[in-house]
């Protein structure tokens, strides 16, 4: 990234925290002062209405279908400002478009009383039911907007609303759970329940609760990331085309069923974060938000600009009032409602700026001040993680961000946007190029150095190897990549097969490249960490709509005689020497030696010795290199173990002790080919 000179002008001291940090964003400090005032302005006008940003995010209390114990009946309403006419309709009432009609209130809100004594034997749990828009254009049935759950019908594969109001609510034995004491550090284990299991089938979030949760516990993973609970009409869009933003997947149970297996995540020490998508919505009007109440602008913008060029899909009008409630509403549901410990919000970048990141190159910082910016969106962002903290202050926020935009993840009384962290997206790309274009002898490990430590200074970054974007149809996992048809050829434990051998060393090596200089939190995606041999391909007409490839192949890792098992070893490992010596709270890793010619790097991080060797061939007997703190030293690590598949060609036993030579400390290793060695002072 290459920032725009100063001038002269821009020689005045920074007030902001951020700005003190990098000096290149003082031309921009005034561009930061006026997002943070607009999102003081915005703020006092939302306290002034409503009292508290919190209060104002209860919009999914009023609107929709909510039983009033006190009045003893269900209260429906809808926001639909342009609409000439509203019913309600369902199989309560014989589906008649005209036998429930709700009444206009000023605000745009249409609003209908169905009192308990009238209703309660005909408006019960498991009703169907449906919003009848009445607009200039005709009579639409729609989904409700702030639906709790939505069914579809197996046959005419038709959506409708269904009352949910079971006997008996669910009870939570989370109390004790706090995410402060569990989550140091994130170690992210991102999963989608229904393709979690080894069956071909939808897999359910009992199933998983079950048979997933325990494996990553066992792992070492104190973070879960859950994708496409948000209800989405087509199961292939991996859940990122949400047509109903408060209602949880039916596909994979009922909502009981997903508070059990948070429940449970929490009582094994597991946080869950939900993968929450407000960039855009589906553009299906049957099932989702998309001219509403018939004015074609309702929760988008209107025209082209409300339109996704990339992702055929809707975008929202965050500068409204109403939209901006919509979303900071979802988020408090999702918090209390649920019990989710935070969020990972897809395609920030498509929501920052006014051309969506799509095509651009990101190389000054005029493109994250100027006019390409979404000023509206911005506000949302700063909105929304303020109300995250106000409702749960230690909930933990993702951003996924490719732009770089400075401040998306510092506090925004620093002049920042309020995010936690940052996914280091560059990072997954870098490997999947490296592979594909570039021969293991041409490594350059400059550009490996500076690709995994190159983020901004004071914003935490999750490092990852690689996420769903890698493992679905249309690339391949890094694994695969590594070993191609040997995968699927040569993984039995005593086949000495030199493609595999180089796969599994290297898939080893570029993990814990990733995770110990990548970022201050790691993610891994669900099956990866014993490379999973497949991608994954939801069923689809194009694949005769088989589960074949939308599930994990667990016995792989399981099975005593299959290679998988070092990978999963090894991966167990990592993490746990992660965690035990808070690797990731450490500040970034510092560069003692980085070799070409012997394709060797060594740095240090949290007072470990990492010791990287990437030479195809070649190994080093009585290799020399700096250290800064003399002393003994030991093994912690090494990827060269039997357990994790590697030659055993290193005493772990050994105690190295540093010698001085020209003034340094020195330790000398035997550095042998594909092999990673961590060190710590005895």
């Amino acid at each position: 990234m290459t920032p725009d000179l100063l001038t002269a002008a821009d020689t005045a001291e920074p007030t902001l925290p951020l700005v003190q940090q990098d000096p290149w964003l003082m031309p921009y400090e005034p561009v930061l002062l006026q997002r943070q005032q607009r999102l003081a302005q915005r703020l006092s006008e939302i306290i002034a209405e409503c009292g508290s940003l919190s209060r104002f995010a209860q919009a999914h209390q009023r609107l929709g279908l909510n039983h009033d114990k006190r009045r003893r009946g269900y209260w429906f309403r809808e926001w639909a400002p342009a609409a000439e006419g509203v019913f309600l309709v369902g199989d309560f009432n014989g589906w008649d478009r005209q036998a429930t009609p709700l009444t206009r209130g000023e605000d745009g809100v249409w609003e209908v009383f169905l009192a308990d004594k009238d209703y309660q034997d005909r408006l019960t749990h498991h009703s169907l039911y449906k919003v009848h828009i009445v607009t200039p254009e005709g009579g639409k049935d729609r989904l409700p907007a702030m639906l709790r759950r939505a069914v579809q019908n197996p046959e005419t594969k038709d959506f409708a609303a269904q009352v949910w109001k079971p006997e008996t609510s669910f009870v939570w034995t989370d109390q004790k759970f706090r995410v402060p004491n569990c989550v140091r550090e994130p170690f992210i284990y991102e999963a989608h329940v229904g393709m979690a299991l080894e069956e071909g089938k939808v897999g359910s979030y009992l199933e998983f609760a079950e048979q997933i949760l325990p494996r990553i516990q066992q792992e070492g993973y104190n973070c879960l990331q859950l994708m496409a609970v948000m209800e989405h009409p087509y199961y292939g869009s991996f859940g990122y085309h949400v047509a109903n933003f408060f209602a949880v997947s039916s596909r994979f149970g009922t909502p009981e069923e997903l508070k059990h297996l948070i429940n449970e995540a929490h009582n094994r020490g597991i946080a869950v974060l939900l993968d929450v998508v407000h960039s855009h919505a589906v553009k299906n009007e049957a099932e989702g938000l998309a001219n509403f109440d018939g004015s074609g602008h309702q929760y988008f913008h209107e025209g082209a600009r409300g339109d996704h060029p990339g992702w055929d899909s809707k975008l929202f009008d965050y500068g409204k009032p109403e939209v901006q409630q919509f979303l900071l509403s979802n988020l408090r549901y999702w918090l209390e409602e649920f019990h989710f410990d935070g969020f990972r919000f897809d395609g920030i970048t498509s929501m920052l700026y006014h051309h969506h990141g799509e095509g651009v190159a990101f190389g000054s910082y005029d493109q994250y001040f100027g006019p390409d910016a979404d000023d509206d969106a911005i506000l949302y962002l700063q909105l929304a993680t303020t109300l995250v903290r106000e409702v749960k202050r230690s909930a933990l926020l993702i951003a996924e961000d490719m732009s770089g935009m400075p401040g998306l993840c510092r506090p925004i009384e620093e002049g920042g946007m309020g995010f936690d962290y940052r996914l280091g997206m560059g990072i997954p790309d870098y490997w999947i190029k490296l592979l594909k274009h570039t021969r293991d002898e041409d490594w350059n490990l400059h550009d490996l150095w500076y690709t995994l430590t190159n983020r901004r200074l004071g914003e935490k970054t999750v490092a990852y190897a690689e996420s769903h974007d890698q493992a679905l149809v249309g690339d391949k996992t890094l694994a695969h990549w590594l070993l191609d048809k040997a995968i699927y050829e040569h993984m039995h434990k005593d086949d000495p097969d030199p493609i595999a051998a180089r796969g599994i060393a290297l898939h080893k090596l570029i993990r814990l490249a990733t995770l110990s200089l990548g970022g201050e939190a790691y993610l891994n995606f669900i099956g990866n960490e014993f490379g999973h041999p497949e991608w994954v391909d939801f069923p689809r007409e194009g694949n005769g709509w088989s589960h074949h490839f939308a599930r994990r192949q667990w016995n792989l890792a399981d099975n005593p005689d299959l290679k998988y098992q070092f990978l999963l070893q090894f991966d167990k490992s990592m993490i746990k020497l992660a965690k035990t010596t808070r690797l990731l709270a450490a500040t970034p890793a510092r560069e003692l030696n980085i070799d070409s010619y012997n394709q060797v790097l060594i740095f240090e991080r949290g007072g470990l010795i990492f010791v990287f060797s990437f030479h195809v061939d070649r190994s080093v007997p009585d290799y020399r290199f700096y250290v800064p703190h003399a002393g003994r030293y030991r093994i912690l690590l090494n990827s060269d173990d039997a357990e994790f598949g590697g030659f055993t060609r290193i005493d772990n036993n050994y105690i190295y002790e540093t010698f001085e030579e020209d003034g340094a400390h020195r330790l000398s290793l035997y550095v042998t080919s594909r092999t990673v060695l961590v060190l710590g002072r005895v």
